[in-house]
């Protein structure tokens, strides 16, 4: 009986290096400089590998707000399940890490959970942007329109293919 707690602590241990070891993928490229601050402001998603949440995400909206101790106050809402479903909000809180030149952020949803997020491309205007993770599970393809030209999506879509995603999981997301 005294060894079975050593037995699962073995267990966990060998469990986590396995996942680890196996399939482990490159960082994401990044967007790296980014002018955090030009990023601020609404970015409608239009398109995305969703996480959980936003499986049913329509009219989605992610708003970012510099902090005054220079967090990212993040407020991302949309409709969930149809153009008039009930709205729906969450509040991460962004963290732009010092040594990703602006593109590198970490985002908790959950204290003390924080999961990646790397601005992997924005257009010099900052009017397009493609957000991904190395984990190559989720990305968003975000606009400050609602909608962007089909040309324009076609080529994000080849971008987004590009970092490795597997771009047949892309959902584009109802405005």
């Amino acid at each position: 009986m005294r060894t079975l707690p050593f037995v699962l602590l073995a267990l966990v241990v060998a469990t986590t290096a396995a996942c680890r070891s196996g399939n482990v993928k490159p960082s994401i490229p990044t967007a790296a400089p980014v002018d955090v601050d030009r990023f601020m402001g609404d970015w409608y998603v239009i398109a995305h590998i969703p996480s959980f949440p936003e499986r049913e995400a329509y009219k989605a909206v992610e708003s970012y707000a510099r902090m005054p101790d220079g967090r990212i106050q993040t407020t991302f809402r949309f409709r969930k399940g149809a153009l008039d479903g009930p709205e729906k909000t969450m509040h991460p809180v962004g963290t732009v890490k010092p040594d990703g030149g602006g593109a590198v952020w970490d985002m908790q949803f959950v204290w003390p959970i924080q999961a990646e997020y790397v601005i992997a491309w924005v257009d010099a205007d900052y009017q397009q942007t493609i957000v991904g993770r190395s984990k190559r599970d989720y990305v968003w393809l975000m606009a400050r329109t609602p909608r962007i030209p089909e040309a324009d999506y076609q080529a994000r879509v080849k971008q987004i293919e590009a970092l490795g995603y597997d771009v047949s999981k892309l959902r584009r997301v109802p405005q």
